[in-house]
């Protein structure tokens, strides 16, 4: 587990791809909107060091980083967490768009 003074990271216990990490604040906030700039500062520090461990361990092709804010923009926990999911060729037909496609019918364009 990699953390900071404001944040930790962990693997996601239902990953979406290998090597699928949350970053979290420790502080509860209930989504990204609610931390204080220096939560941001250190949750983009994590993002940063998860993506060298993961880049160093399974050598994605790329990566996508989300963060669900509100009910109706998917957020099922109510605290915020980001999500870096890294990426491989091939893992989808077609990755044109990405996070897109929360919205299919607008993700090819």
């Amino acid at each position: 587990m990699l953390s900071n003074a404001a944040c930790y990271a962990i693997f996601d216990l239902s990953p979406v791809a290998e090597g699928h990490m949350l970053i979290i604040p420790k502080r509860h906030a209930p989504t990204f909107f609610d931390l204080t700039a220096q939560e941001r500062r250190d949750m983009n520090d994590l993002i940063l060091r998860c993506k060298d461990r993961l880049d160093k361990s399974l050598m994605p092709g790329g990566y996508n980083i989300g963060l669900n804010c509100g009910v109706v923009a998917g957020q099922s926990v109510p605290h915020c967490h980001c999500h870096l999911i890294p990426r491989y060729q091939g893992d989808v037909q077609d990755p044109r768009g990405g996070v897109r496609g929360v919205i299919p019918d607008r993700q090819q364009y």
